[in-house]
């Protein structure tokens, strides 16, 4: 019989996906307490969680702010949609997988003028074109990109596309979903005006609310543009500022449990400290999946270490439903592929996982490949 993953009465299945994740014993434990949202210690977590996270994007608080909203990384991005396109406005979406098109959809529903730069699933945008869509159309208000675009883990230039976007009027938005946390990310010097992730992602906290990181002189000038009223951005801002208080019910035992997480975060070295442990996750993965004779999708210099697509096995025998079951009866949890050209599966290297993790999984899915029937080389 396989042995299960490294599973200590704590952890239920291990979290192979780009969240929500594996989470620590202390951040589950930190949500057995009640706080109330007027309560002045809640106040003083808001408070401090929201400028860990401005600096954890490398900027000052006397620049950018922290906008928290409540619902999954996707509300915060309609947000920042709704909430910072002007009602005139154009806003230029870079595509290269399915995070991308959902920015377009959201755009679409919200009646807003929209065009595309779009790129085939395993190609990064090249700068000098977005140059140019810039270039060739004076109405594009807002650009918008996925910095790492968890459709195949492929990671965006948001530095150089930033550099681009600040030589024009337009703001630049980044849907740092699956990132931040873990990519370092300076903010200033990407140009970025609004950055969105979760608290399920790479800071390891649990699913509940959104945070948007925000250039104070940007939002500031968006008064009136929002198109809703419990995604107002600048509205949330104001009523944070005015008294540490949300506009509506906060998840308060979701934010307990991410100020454990940050807490966490900075003792296992900040940022690099965390992508230093994920890298070696993918690192310890790819040696494995190649020995096995997996194939991944993207070229080697375009993958990033936070999730990684692997192509179907040629076999026959080969059925996806088939290993996803025989995996998840062995405690494991691997993510569906969503790539458009190619059928492929995802495995994360995220969360509170590490190298004998990955290798109980490794010895998991040569396990299956053999109940399968299915032969590599």
């Amino acid at each position: 019989m396989q042995p299960k993953a490294t599973i200590s009465g704590w952890k239920d299945k291990v979290l192979f996906t780009p969240g929500p994740l594996t989470t620590s014993r202390t951040v589950k434990q930190a949500m057995l307490r009640d706080l109330g949202s007027r309560d002045f210690e809640f106040i003083g977590l808001v408070k401090e969680i929201r400028d860990e996270l401005v600096k954890l994007g490398q900027a000052g608080l006397d620049e950018y702010t922290t906008v928290l909203m409540q619902g999954s990384g996707t509300f915060g991005l309609e947000a920042v949609i709704s909430s910072t396109v002007p009602p005139d406005g154009k806003l230029l979406v870079i595509v290269n997988g399915a995070y991308g098109k959902r920015l377009v959809k959201m755009a679409s529903v919200l009646k807003i003028e929209t065009v595309t730069l779009e790129y085939p699933e395993n190609t990064t945008p090249i700068p000098e074109q977005v140059e140019a869509a810039l270039n060739g159309d004076p109405g594009i208000t807002n650009v918008a990109v996925v910095h790492c675009e968890t459709t195949t883990g492929i990671i965006n230039p948001i530095a150089a596309i930033g550099e681009i976007v600040s030589k024009t009027k337009a703001t630049y938005f980044v849907d740092a979903m699956s990132s931040y946390g873990a990519v370092p990310v300076n903010l200033p010097e990407c140009g970025i005006d609004y950055l969105v992730s979760s608290a399920n992602k790479c800071i390891e906290g649990v699913p509940g609310f959104s945070f948007v990181l925000a250039r104070i002189d940007a939002l500031e000038k968006t008064a009136g543009y929002s198109r809703t009223l419990s995604l107002d951005l600048l509205e949330q801002y104001r009523g944070l500022e005015k008294n540490g208080q949300f506009r509506f019910t906060p998840p308060t035992h979701t934010l307990i449990a991410f100020r454990q997480a940050l807490a966490e975060l900075e003792a296992e070295g900040g940022v690099a400290g965390r992508g230093d442990r994920y890298r070696h996750n993918y690192e310890t993965l790819m040696e494995g999946m190649q020995r096995l004779g997996f194939k991944e999708y993207l070229a080697r210099e375009d993958q990033g270490y936070i999730i990684t697509s692997f192509l179907y096995p040629e076999d026959a025998n080969f059925q996806f439903e088939a290993f996803y079951e025989h995996l998840n009866e062995k405690d494991y949890v691997i993510y569906p592929g969503k790539v458009s050209d190619a059928d492929c599966f995802r495995i994360g290297n995220i969360g509170r996982i590490s190298e004998s993790d990955v290798r109980a999984l490794l010895a998991a899915i040569q396990e299956t490949l053999i109940e399968m029937g299915v032969k590599l080389r």
